[in-house]
């Protein structure tokens, strides 16, 4: 069983990244992008679905990749209703919610769908999801908001945390279920930081479209009397208010880029708005860290970070130089959401992980 194969499938908005795995050894990498007038003649995400699935079955033939060798077809997860951590079979529940969108529609969505979609098609494959965005597990009190009209909820990079705590935990010969840590995802979208207690993630902000620090591309947390205004003074629609907070705000409004290569050169080059904003960035990383220091009352093994914006020395930095007190701080720079998803498909081959139904 272990020599069989894992074929992993992340849709993004514009682009379907898909890879081939034999344990945890690449064995074909491969991004298909879409181009606008590709996509223009579906009105919704989810009629994309025949569309992307055709394609990466046609990659896989083209490539000589052998459909009965695939016995695990893993795929981002996307916005279903609020689970704990751990992998899911794609069933029939979890399609429907796929496609209604019952947290929301993203391309993720899709996830589920194509690898479903795929696995019907070869002869010794299962569809599952892993860790995804909507994992919940935060404690009652983390979830007060201050209106009893509106609950605090989970939605968070939460496969990307719980494979780096995984590592983290191996590389120092402890288990994750024994370690307190903060943990931060500083992604090209939002930034997500969580308190992870001995297997948990009891507190955690919203990094989809609310609360937090700043990013490349989204506003995270506003004066809420300020916002409220702007929702009202007749210059934006709904859609484009949300545009603005997801897409158009953080680095992007302050610089007019979410080159990461862009803005470094930046700063590299003495552009003192730049410093200024990429430093404010890390201040409000910093000060996010340090609340989720203070859910576990300071009693932290360890802060990890990650996500590629650490490679920025200046950065890096100034975010370490303000919560090196809190605990050891750990960089992982390097982020593949490929490989851990791919790590799931493995723990599954070798009858590591407990298969969750969704319902």
């Amino acid at each position: 069983m272990s020599a069989k194969q894992i074929l992993v499938i992340y849709p993004e908005v514009d682009i379907t990244k898909i890879a081939v795995y034999r344990n945890i050894s690449l064995i074909f990498l491969k991004s298909i992008r879409h181009k606008p007038e590709s996509l223009i003649g579906f009105s919704h995400v989810i009629e994309e679905l025949d569309y992307r699935t055709g394609l990466i079955l046609e990659e896989l033939k083209n490539n000589q990749i052998n459909f009965e060798d695939i016995a695990v077809v893993m795929a981002r997860g996307g916005l279903i209703k609020p689970l704990k951590s751990g992998v899911y079979q794609v069933n029939e529940a979890m399609k429907r919610d796929l496609r209604i969108g019952v947290m929301g529609m993203h391309a993720t969505n899709l996830g589920g769908l194509i690898a479903d979609q795929i696995a019907s098609k070869l002869p010794n494959a299962k569809a599952y999801l892993a860790d995804p965005v909507v994992v919940d597990e935060m404690e009652p009190i983390a979830k007060v908001s201050g209106l009893p009209q509106i609950e605090r909820n989970s939605v968070f990079h939460a496969l990307n945390h719980f494979n780096i705590s995984r590592e983290y935990a191996k590389s120092i010969n402890r288990n994750y279920k024994d370690l307190k840590m903060v943990i931060a995802y500083i992604g090209n979208g939002g930034v997500s930081v969580g308190a992870h207690r001995k297997g948990q993630v009891v507190d955690v902000n919203q990094a989809f479209d609310g609360d937090g620090p700043f990013s490349m591309t989204r506003t995270g947390s506003l004066p809420v009397g300020q916002l409220i205004d702007l929702c009202y003074s007749g210059k934006y629609t709904r859609e484009e208010m949300r545009k603005l907070i997801t897409e158009q705000g953080g680095i992007k409004a302050y610089l007019g880029t979410k080159s990461l290569s862009a803005v470094t050169s930046m700063v590299d080059e003495g552009d003192e708005q730049a410093t200024f904003i990429v430093d404010a960035m890390a201040y409000q990383i910093a000060k996010e860290i340090g609340s989720m220091a203070a859910v576990l009352e300071f009693d932290v093994d360890a802060v990890l970070i990650m996500g590629s914006i650490m490679n920025n020395k200046f950065f890096s930095e100034k975010l370490i130089s303000r919560i090196k007190k809190i605990a050891p701080v750990s960089v992982y720079p390097i982020v593949n959401d490929l490989d851990s998803l791919a790590m799931n498909g493995v723990m599954i081959l070798h009858g590591e992980a407990e298969i969750i139904e969704y319902v």
